[in-house]
């Protein structure tokens, strides 16, 4: 299976990417990821499930203890290369 994150940590710093922000953007470009996009307003990321949900718990953990107040993300299945979502018949 396939999914895909978009993602946001708060407060947001216009100035400078805060150190939640700059926790968040580490882990999921480190986490062998596909199809990552990292943005001031939002971030996205595609993968395997086992690493798109270890990437999340990560990002949860680590940007909280950054000083992340607020983590928002949506998680989706996401197609794969057979045309699928997964599921088996």
């Amino acid at each position: 299976m396939r999914l895909r994150v978009e993602f946001t940590t708060e407060p947001f710093d216009l100035d400078e990417a805060p150190a939640h922000a700059v926790v968040a953007r580490d882990i999921v470009t480190g986490a062998e990821l596909d199809a990552v996009d990292v943005g001031p307003f939002g971030n996205t990321a595609e993968g395997d499930a086992d690493r798109v949900l270890g990437a999340v718990a990560d990002l949860l953990r680590e940007s909280l203890e950054a000083g992340a107040t607020r983590v928002s993300l949506q998680v989706n299945v996401i197609a794969d290369a057979a045309g699928s979502e997964g599921r088996s018949s």
